[in-house]
């Protein structure tokens, strides 16, 4: 097991620790070759730069990449399939597409030289979470058109480490390989390494009984608490790891397993702003906006300033682990995904760091949003832990459960942290452990809307 203060490898030293003034003139040197680069072979953005007056020439630094327009997944759709694309089909070596919840997917073409770059980047990640040459990878993340199975396989080997490609599901199979193959790390979606974990307790298997040692997990939003109940129940340290299909799938960030204090951007090849959401305009350090991200070094679809949506901030702090290239907080929503309950704006992650703060819940849980005549209403529909369950009885748990007095001061204890965090009075329901959805390995719905469109 991994233990504070530990010395860690990292994988390409002459650029994660490269200072931070060197690292700025890199990217600008890149960020001009990108403006010719797309200029020449992307009709779009060199009809965006001729409407904006632009030219190659402004762009010489990272200090004139405001200049430059953003690029949105509108953008992305509008040139379905392919018009995006800087190179011809015959040097495309791999396609893979973005799952989408309206609309045509979002497609992403790799040229071979791509291919080597997703490779790097995710066995730069691995290296962050606490991998090693030598170790075994039990991957769970979903082959495929999904970016996530290929990225962090790719990852693995190139880091020098034994791959098991299991892919999402077949809970069971999972449950059979980690015991018998004792791989030392695991990836997967965070809700998936809760339910492996549980299924592991539920056969009485203990972390103590199994080989892993770290975890990399990513894909869907996640809360501390269940990176604690990760750690404990699978016996690892669990670290997070970003990215989006768009930019080139995972391996844009991921937390070093020393700090665990934000993810530390690949920034030599994807350049990150964070921006009001409003505006537009650059935010300083610190400060939570979008994040948009520039491809420097992508060949077969590079984007400038693509908005991804996702609000974080971002610190360039030193960190312990001897990076300097600059952390990403953890995404702490989407501006797509914010509901808009009778005039305030929520969003998922703020009801999950909630529900963390009280030890009588399981992180499982699902939101629900109706509709009653012209009013949105949202139901909080959360597990409770074996001991609760345990402490009232199964038989209270009846459709009368929540009327059982200790589970109504729980839940009129949520409710009211809910209304003074968020200020939205939302309906809490309490459920039996196994109550609410599982992961099968892939990503886990949290929201549930079920209102109709408003009549006239």
């Amino acid at each position: 097991m991994y233990q504070d203060g530990e010395a860690l490898s990292i994988r390409d030293p002459t650029v994660e620790t490269l200072p931070r003034e060197q690292l700025r003139a890199l990217q600008s040197e890149r960020l001009q070759q990108l403006m010719r680069y797309v200029r020449e072979r992307v009709p779009f953005y060199r009809e965006r730069f001729d409407a904006a007056g632009l030219r190659p020439a402004e762009a010489r630094s990272v200090d004139d990449l405001q200049k430059l327009p953003f690029t949105r997944k509108a953008d992305l759709r509008d040139h379905y399939p392919f018009g995006l694309f800087a190179v011809p089909g015959s040097e495309v070596a791999r396609i893979h597409v973005s799952s989408g919840t309206t609309g045509k997917p979002t497609v992403v073409g790799y040229t071979r030289a791509d291919l080597e770059l997703f490779a790097e980047v995710n066995a730069r990640a691995l290296a962050m979470a606490g991998a090693e040459p030598g170790m075994t990878l039990h991957n769970a993340y979903g082959y495929g058109l999904f970016t996530g199975g290929l990225g962090l396989h790719y990852g693995g080997e190139r880091l020098g480490m034994t791959v098991v490609p299991v892919s999402g599901g077949m809970t069971e199979r999972q449950l059979l390989l980690i015991a018998d193959f004792r791989p030392d790390v695991i990836a997967c979606t965070p809700s998936y390494a809760l339910t492996l974990a549980q299924e592991f307790k539920s056969r009485g298997v203990s972390p103590d009984e199994l080989s892993l040692r770290f975890a990399v997990v990513g894909a869907e939003p996640w809360s501390e608490a269940m990176r604690g109940e990760i750690d404990t129940d699978l016996g690892v340290r669990t670290s997070n790891i970003y990215g989006l299909s768009e930019v080139i799938g995972p391996g844009v960030s991921c937390e070093c397993v020393e700090e665990r204090e934000g993810s530390h951007v690949n920034e030599d090849h994807f350049l990150p702003e964070v921006v009001d959401p409003e505006t537009g305009e650059p935010l300083p350090e610190g400060e939570r906006g979008v994040l948009v991200f520039t491809t420097l070094t992508k060949q077969a679809m590079p984007l400038v300033r693509y908005w991804t949506g996702d609000l974080a901030s971002l610190s360039s702090a030193p960190c312990s682990c001897g990076r300097t290239l600059v952390r990403m907080s953890a995404i702490s929503g989407r501006t797509d995904d914010m509901l808009i309950i009778r005039g305030v704006n929520v969003f998922p992650t703020q009801v999950e760091d909630v529900l963390g703060r009280f030890p009588e819940l399981a992180p499982h849980y699902q939101l629900v949003v109706t509709r009653e005549g012209t009013l949105d209403e949202l139901e909080v529909r959360v597990e409770v832990t074996e001991a609760v369950f345990g402490s009232v009885g199964s038989e209270a748990w009846s459709d009368e459960a929540n009327d059982d007095p200790a589970l109504r001061e729980v839940r009129e204890h949520v409710s009211a942290q809910i209304k003074d965090s968020i200020g939205c009075t939302m309906k809490v329901t309490l459920l039996p452990p196994g109550g609410a959805p599982r992961s099968e390995g892939g990503k886990l719905a949290r929201v549930v809307d079920k209102r109709a469109p408003l009549t006239t």
